[in-house]
């Protein structure tokens, strides 16, 4: 059964009904705040018979209470990477650990500084080189909070002054600096000069920043010449290769050069000597010779001259015959012959496998032996009888 609801005989259970049966409504709020106020002393409905002591008890009973609350208002917690500057009445008081704190509430307050994680940005745009080339540069920047004093309150806002001291930086550094070498060989030299470079800046203003490094982004020229740029680049890494190859084949061919010349020296030198002693032997000959020269010039002279015609058809596998009263010279192509029998000498020993050298009594080496016709020296002879 619901509680508003009739039971039974009849008995209305209305809460709102006293015992007589009367309606009475519900509770009036207005009425019952009256009752608490006049409680406290803070007017309303005052008790009968009220004085003012009751009403001072009340206003030490609020009185405590908002000092309690004001004291438990007062603490805070600073995290474990961060530190708390306080201000008293907004001038700089001092500066506060990790950890719990009280402060007199209404008095101080304070801000907290993340000290401890490392914060990054970014610094970009097209940017003039040295040489009038327009680039476009990207430099990522990674700082720490060092003084939560001067972060907060040296300049009027930090991370926006070293975003300005870095762009000034890169800029300067940038338009020193050649294109070939801020797109390829320079780029370490222009991240360690903007570092210096940027360091120097935010020194005098105080921002209580360290910053921990500079990183130089690829960089890039703009759309419109990038395929220009690229050609270029390759032309460069193509060049640096050559030089490579030929720096690597010039410690190649060097030493080899030198053994050349070496030996080219020894064989002159070997040519020299040979020459000299060839030349010192002809001279010992002719002076054996001069005793007979000039005891039988005549057969002497002739003896020479035989001597070298003999040396010259000696070299020479060619004969021509000549018959007294014909108009026909015969020609023995000698040559060819010696060549046909060596062949012909040569195929069974290589079928035979044997490497053992003829004796001087041999087809073989009969057939090696200097052609020569009928010898000059015999034809004088015969012709003098």
């Amino acid at each position: 059964m619901a509680w508003n609801q009739p039971g039974s005989g009849n008995n209305d259970r209305d809460p709102w009904k006293n015992q007589g049966g009367r309606e009475q409504g519900p509770p009036d709020l207005d009425e019952a705040i009256r009752n608490l106020l006049g409680k406290l002393g803070l007017g309303g409905n005052k008790p009968q018979g009220g004085n003012g002591a009751k009403s001072s008890r009340g206003l030490g009973v609020i009185l405590v209470l908002a000092v309690v609350i004001w004291f438990i208002a007062g603490f805070y917690t600073v995290k474990e990477a961060e530190r708390g500057v306080v201000l008293r009445f907004g001038q700089y008081h001092n500066l506060v650990e990790s950890g719990l704190h009280w402060r007199p509430f209404f008095v101080d307050t304070v801000e907290t500084v993340d000290v401890s994680n490392v914060k990054q940005f970014q610094s970009e745009g097209f940017m003039l080189t040295q040489d009038e080339n327009v680039v476009h540069v990207e430099l990522d920047v990674q700082y720490r909070i060092v003084n939560p004093r001067d972060y907060l309150y040296a300049v009027e806002t930090a991370d926006r002054s070293l975003a300005q001291a870095t762009d000034s930086a890169l800029r300067y550094v940038v338009g020193h600096t050649t294109m070939d070498e801020v797109l390829t060989v320079g780029r370490e030299s222009v991240r360690q000069n903007t570092l210096e470079l940027l360091e120097n800046i935010i020194a005098p203003y105080r921002l209580g920043i360290q910053v921990v490094d500079v990183n130089l982004l690829p960089a890039r020229p703009p759309e419109a010449v990038k395929e220009a740029f690229d050609d270029a680049i390759s032309a460069q890494e193509d060049e640096q290769r050559f030089i490579r190859e030929a720096e690597a084949y010039a410690r190649e061919i060097e030493p080899l050069a030198r053994g050349q010349v070496r030996r080219i020296l020894q064989e002159a030198q070997a040519y020299r000597e040979q020459t000299v002693l060839r030349a010192q032997g002809e001279v010992a000959r002719f002076e054996e010779l001069l005793p007979q020269y000039k005891a039988a010039p005549t057969v002497t002279r002739e003896r020479l001259y035989l001597e070298t015609l003999e040396k010259i058809y000696a070299n020479n596998a060619k004969v021509l015959v000549d018959v007294d009263g014909s108009n026909n010279m015969l020609y023995l192509p000698l040559d060819k012959i010696l060549e046909r029998q060596r062949a012909t000498q040569q195929a069974p020993r290589e079928a035979q496998g044997t490497n053992s050298t003829p004796s001087s009594n041999s087809p073989a080496n009969s057939g090696t032996q200097r052609p020569t016709s009928v010898r000059t020296s015999d034809r004088f002879n015969d012709g003098r009888g």
